[in-house]
């Protein structure tokens, strides 16, 4: 077992190891929250424990993001509580510093981009792990080895 994970992010360099850890990780609509009041956005995932080497694992965890003044989604569907999305990467975009666009794209096109007034981003692993079926491939199913075989997962 890893121990769980807790980072959190204050420039573009610390984001790209929440990044990191968040690759392949999916998640329910549902699960994503934004409150203009605290102004925060929350979201909840089943993420890929890369850092378990070999071994597939996922773990539950959770991030939020802070400082939050605007949201913005493309090619999501709203309303669809029940869709599950695959997070590909989240980056950080500055504006005006120490403003700027947290960025998450997702697999099919799926785009979140929330406007910050600074860089305020925390992860938190919020349960054990859990063996996973599989592991993330992003090779295309006819990919050919020099050799010429086809990897398939």
């Amino acid at each position: 077992m890893t121990p769980p994970l807790r980072l959190s992010a204050f420039d573009g360099q610390d984001l790209d190891a929440i990044s990191a850890a968040l690759q392949d990780a999916v998640a329910l609509l549902g699960d994503f929250e934004h409150s203009q009041r605290l102004r925060s956005f929350t979201m909840a995932f089943n993420r890929f424990c890369w850092e378990a080497g070999r071994r597939n694992r996922r773990v539950r965890c959770g991030i939020q993001i802070g400082h939050v003044t605007a949201a913005r989604s493309r090619n999501i569907r709203q309303g669809a509580e029940d869709a599950v999305v695959n997070l590909l990467s989240i980056r950080f975009e500055p504006g005006q510093m120490p403003s700027g666009q947290v960025i998450c794209t997702f697999s099919g096109g799926g785009e979140l981009r929330l406007d910050v007034e600074c860089l305020d981003v925390v992860l938190v692993d919020l349960s054990r792990s859990w063996r996973a079926t599989g592991r993330p491939d992003h090779r295309p199913a006819d990919d050919d080895d020099a050799d010429g075989e086809t990897h398939t997962q």
